[in-house]
């Protein structure tokens, strides 16, 4: 069982928003996804290296509404909510196995599709995110082609992911349980600090953090 990153999920109201905080903050202007009819969701993307991309995820108006809670904690944004890099996606070769490794803690695994691509997902029933975001959704893709291989080059690379928790050892054991390697770095946070993370992305204008660093 081998795991590693595959890609930043930020979430937002609607693409535009969404897309608006991804380019603020990098530069650079994403591309169509597409839309998820199981999850009444649709996306637009940036590449961020081999294998690796963004993803900006939204609900979608046009689409019916799904008879379960959306993913990525979607169902809990209202119109004004801001746009946040909310998680990240760890792919695995095993999803199976890594899922177990997790104790739960990522969901279920469920086949998901977008178009010609197909996958399989960890999803908790309710919707949320893993730890706050801090814990990866686990993806499993069929084979053929990544889909950061089918998106266009704008410059970008992703560098590294901080992730910020108030228990920094639990991530860590779901990462070594899952034979996680990447570029991922804990922080610890004191409590009640909520978790965030920040992602150092090489832009052809230079380094840049996403979301913008205050500090």
């Amino acid at each position: 069982m081998k795991t590693t990153i595959d890609h930043l999920v930020v979430v937002a109201p609607d693409l535009d928003t969404g897309c608006a905080f991804v380019t603020a903050a990098l530069g650079v202007d994403l591309q169509a996804g597409g839309a998820h009819s199981r999850m009444g969701t649709h996306n637009r993307l940036l590449h961020l290296g081999p294998g690796l991309y963004l993803e900006v995820i939204t609900v979608d108006p046009s689409a019916k509404r799904p008879d379960r809670p959306r993913w990525f904690g979607l169902d809990q944004l209202g119109p004004q909510s801001p746009a946040r890099l909310a998680t990240w996606v760890a792919r695995t070769d095993a999803i199976h196995a890594a899922r177990d490794a997790c104790h739960g803690i990522v969901g279920d695994v469920e086949p998901m599709t977008r178009g010609t691509l197909s996958w399989q997902i960890t999803l908790p029933t309710d919707g949320s995110l893993p730890m706050a975001g801090s814990a990866p959704t686990l993806i499993q893709w069929a084979p053929g082609p990544h889909p950061a291989d089918m998106l266009q080059d704008k410059g970008c690379s992703l560098l590294a992911l901080d992730v910020f928790h108030t228990d920094p050892e639990k991530i860590e054991a779901l990462l070594t349980a899952m034979n996680f390697s990447g570029p991922v770095h804990l922080h610890a946070l004191q409590a009640p600090s909520a978790p965030y993370l920040l992602a150092h992305i090489q832009t052809p204008y230079g380094l840049k953090t996403l979301p913008l660093s205050t500090m």
